[in-house]
């Protein structure tokens, strides 16, 4: 079974920072490719910032130069978002990908205040 669990989401005012985690049940490198999206209310799921294990990511372009993604080595994939925006407030999933399957976290409340 594989499990994803994100933490660090809250609260933040604008122009602040947050960092999310993803920990896994197994190590990372058993996932083709991880990633977080982010899903605000009444809009579709969207992708915010992938990486694979070949030290490529890709980060969306409304995020691009304020959102980094980053892995420990072991079972974990963060993300740091700086310089946050009210339009970033959404719900984050961490998502883990093994052809042909894809897996959740349960997500976790992002909310940015003007």
């Amino acid at each position: 079974q594989v499990l994803l669990v994100e933490s660090g989401g809250g609260l933040v005012q604008a122009g602040g920072s947050l960092r999310l985690s993803c920990a896994a049940s197994r190590s990372i490198f058993s996932f083709n490719s991880m990633g977080w999206y982010r899903q605000a209310p009444g809009k579709q799921r969207e992708l915010v910032a992938s990486i694979t294990w070949a030290g490529s990511t890709d980060h969306g372009d409304s995020v691009k130069g304020r959102f980094t993604i980053s892995d420990n080595g072991k079972n974990t994939v963060d993300l740091q978002m700086n310089s946050l925006k009210p339009e970033d407030t959404a719900v984050y999933y961490c998502n883990g990908h093994i052809a042909p399957y894809n897996y959740w976290g349960q997500g976790t409340q992002v909310t940015v205040s003007s």
